[in-house]
């Protein structure tokens, strides 16, 4: 297949991490590709690093152990592995995990290509074979025995292929495997993730452990800026500060307005912050009929897919830190 040539092709160099990741050369070596392929994700020059990035950047240098990262959903996991993952060229093959996803499905399986049986490399085995990154998101969904099957391809060993003539393939060096879940892969004990199941001890011992949270305030404040900046700046302010307020209502840590309950089954992503701030700027012109565009929009980005009473909480909410805001838009 042509993309399989084009991945035998990709050639390794050494780039400085400093100059790649900061643009500060730091003399401190990491391996990347010369040039992107066609699993290379693409680059989000918006895209919001958190400072977990170093210790991914560590272990992208010298992966003693896979990696696994867990934090809150929205809390910018993949995009966060993806976007550096781009910055040194590096493939990523990508696969979520469900309760039925079967180890064929990482490996491959066999299939009827013009009268004859061949067989098609999965993620896992294209990762291994050629040099990319393999990332399994949603690991806490997958079935502990299905996730087990994994540990000799965890401890470094050769992925068996007895459907294509038993064939081996010992890991290429520049394979790497990273997990991400909203739970460390124990009892999901806040009760915010259905279907997550608690994953075996013996395979979870084999991770390096990275926990990812939402960013700081200040660095979306200034995302919005750049992505809204015919809006207020109290108001894009006011947007962040109210994103983490329903974030700690999500994760039932909101003691300012405990009133409103413990917790409540949607939150803010960054994505999500930003689709609420450009869609109050499209809706501005509804003020002139009355409509509040605020609150209009935040139904629109994240309030629909709430029940009735989470919309209402999300509405009262909005009502008290945007209270006179509505005037400041135009």
């Amino acid at each position: 297949m042509n993309e399989h040539n084009e991945l035998k092709q990709l050639k390794v160099i050494e780039m400085d991490a400093g100059n790649i990741f900061s643009g500060q050369p730091s003399k401190r070596m990491i391996n990347g590709y010369s040039v992107a392929s066609i699993y290379t994700p693409k680059s989000n020059p918006d895209y919001i690093y958190h400072d977990t990035m170093r210790e991914i950047i560590v272990w992208l240098m010298n992966p003693s152990d896979p990696l696994y990262i867990f934090g809150p959903t929205g809390s910018g996991k993949t995009s966060l592995i993806k976007q550096l993952a781009s910055k040194l060229n590096y493939p990523v093959f990508e696969v979520t995990g469900h309760s039925r996803l079967e180890f064929a499905d990482l490996a491959g399986h066999l299939s009827l290509e013009k009268a004859n049986m061949v067989f098609q490399y999965g993620p896992l085995s294209l990762a291994m074979k050629y040099g990319g990154l393999f990332l399994l998101n949603e690991l806490d969904l997958l079935d502990p025995a299905t996730a087990s099957g994994l540990n000799s391809i965890l401890d470094g060993s050769p992925l068996c292929i007895p459907e294509n003539g038993s064939e081996l393939i010992y890991p290429h060096p520049m394979f790497r495997f990273a997990a991400t879940a909203n739970t460390n892969g124990g009892i999901d004990e806040s009760g915010l993730y259905q279907g997550t199941l608690k994953q075996n001890i013996a395979f979870m011992d084999r991770f390096w452990l990275c926990e990812v949270n939402y960013p700081e305030p200040q660095a979306e404040v200034q995302l919005l800026k750049k992505l809204a900046s015919s809006l207020p700046e109290k108001l894009r302010t006011g947007m962040v500060d109210y994103a983490n307020e329903v974030r700690k209502l999500f994760m039932g840590e909101d003691s300012n307005h405990a009133e409103l309950g413990n917790s409540i089954e949607v939150t803010f992503s960054t994505r999500t912050l930003i689709r609420w701030a450009d869609l109050t700027v499209r809706f501005q012109p509804l003020s002139q009929q009355g409509v509040q565009p605020i609150t209009y929009a935040l139904d629109r980005a994240l309030g629909f897919r709430a029940t009735r009473e989470t919309r209402a909480m999300l509405h009262e909410l909005a009502q008290r830190m945007f209270s006179g805001s509505e005037r400041d838009i135009n």
